[in-house]
């Protein structure tokens, strides 16, 4: 059995035969053409304007969610966004682990189609395509510090009516 399928989740590109692990989906700009990720990103139908996601829908996006939701990973494309390309050393040396750990990581991320790999002599440079994931990153982020916030301010409120006695 062929390692991609014993892989879960969506395989973009099982096409051994090219020099990259990813393809470009027609939202995606081709390589040295700068943009920002936002004008780039997922220019379609809004949300609320899109039918309700049917149920193969909604597991495929599950799937995409699940392979995200990892620190690790999540690391790693916030350093390939920083950067633009890193080769596999030298994310392993800012992540502070071991390079194949980070070798099977970017695999996971390269077979959902976000990353783009090239090789140069011995080392394998890894590169975000799917601009979408950096605005993702992006929200994510946000949403985080909006959630962190709240609960900050929640607790303050909190503490402010346990010292009044009057909530």
């Amino acid at each position: 059995m062929s390692q991609d399928r014993r892989r879960k989740g969506p395989v973009i590109n099982t096409n051994k035969n090219t020099s990259t692990t990813a393809t470009r989906s027609p939202r995606q700009k081709a390589p040295g053409k700068a943009s920002s990720a936002a004008s780039e990103c997922c220019k379609q139908i809004d949300l609320k304007e899109r039918p309700l996601l049917s149920p193969i829908q909604a597991g495929g996006l599950a799937a995409v969610f699940k392979v995200l939701a990892n620190d690790t990973r999540l690391r790693l494309l916030h350093a390939l966004v920083r950067a633009d390309e890193l080769c596999v050393s030298d994310l392993a040396n800012s992540l502070g682990m071991k390079p194949q750990a980070v070798s099977n990581q970017l695999q996971r991320l390269s077979d959902l189609g976000i990353l783009r790999s090239r090789r140069e002599g011995n080392s394998i440079h890894y590169q975000l395509v799917d601009l979408c994931v950096r605005s993702l990153l992006d929200r994510g982020l946000c949403l985080m510090e909006e959630v962190t916030s709240r609960e900050s301010n929640q607790r303050s409120v909190d503490r402010t009516c346990k010292e009044k006695s009057s909530c």
